[in-house]
């Protein structure tokens, strides 16, 4: 199983609760929402900047919902006592049984363009 892992602070400056997070994850996720539609042209107007930028822009908005989202992770560990790695691994135990991802062990290749 590939993956990709990415290590975020914890904010240290802040103190957030699980809505306060939440609420910033909608609004964090909004923003990318609109970083791929406008400079996607989704919205019907000319897309003007480079394609190298236009991907800059969503990546920075992708990290601005991963940094919200494991800020959200500490919340829950610290504020509710859950463990977030428990959590992670049954979560993949569900991509599993969903057949979203290949067991441990069995490698699937999946050719995008069918042959």
């Amino acid at each position: 199983m590939e993956k990709k892992t990415i290590s975020l602070p914890r904010l240290n400056n802040l103190s957030p609760t699980m809505e306060s997070t939440a609420l910033k994850l909608m609004e964090e996720t909004g923003e990318l929402a609109q970083a791929i539609g406008k400079f996607r042209g989704l919205n019907g107007e000319a897309v003007t900047v480079a394609e190298k930028e236009v991907v800059k822009m969503i990546t920075k908005e992708l990290l601005d919902v991963a940094q919200t989202a494991v800020s959200m992770m500490f919340v829950i560990e610290e504020a509710y006592g859950v463990s977030i790695e428990a959590a992670v691994k049954e979560h993949i135990t569900k991509l599993v049984q969903k057949g979203y991802i290949a067991p441990a062990g069995e490698a699937k290749f999946h050719n995008p363009l069918g042959s």
